[in-house]
């Protein structure tokens, strides 16, 4: 079920950066165009970000090996 939510949310937020670049090209240059274009290209890091945390998998925690005592002389 998590990775299907997850899906989803990357999903919305490339899509939301896809809108938000499309409304920017639209604008006449200047302020809010470039504000805009700021938007869309930290909506898509987000996605990317989010995409690099959902693929990294904690290892199972492995047992110690026994440690070796040296010798008492």
């Amino acid at each position: 079920m998590g990775k299907v939510v997850f899906l989803y949310r990357s999903l919305a937020y490339r899509n939301a950066a896809a809108d938000m670049l499309r409304k920017a090209r639209k604008l006449p240059r200047g302020a809010e165009r470039s504000a805009a274009r700021r938007y869309a290209r930290a909506l898509r890091d987000l996605a990317q970000t989010e995409a690099w945390l959902e693929g990294r998998v904690a290892d199972e925690p492995r047992p110690m090996p026994p440690l070796k005592l040296a010798a008492s002389r």
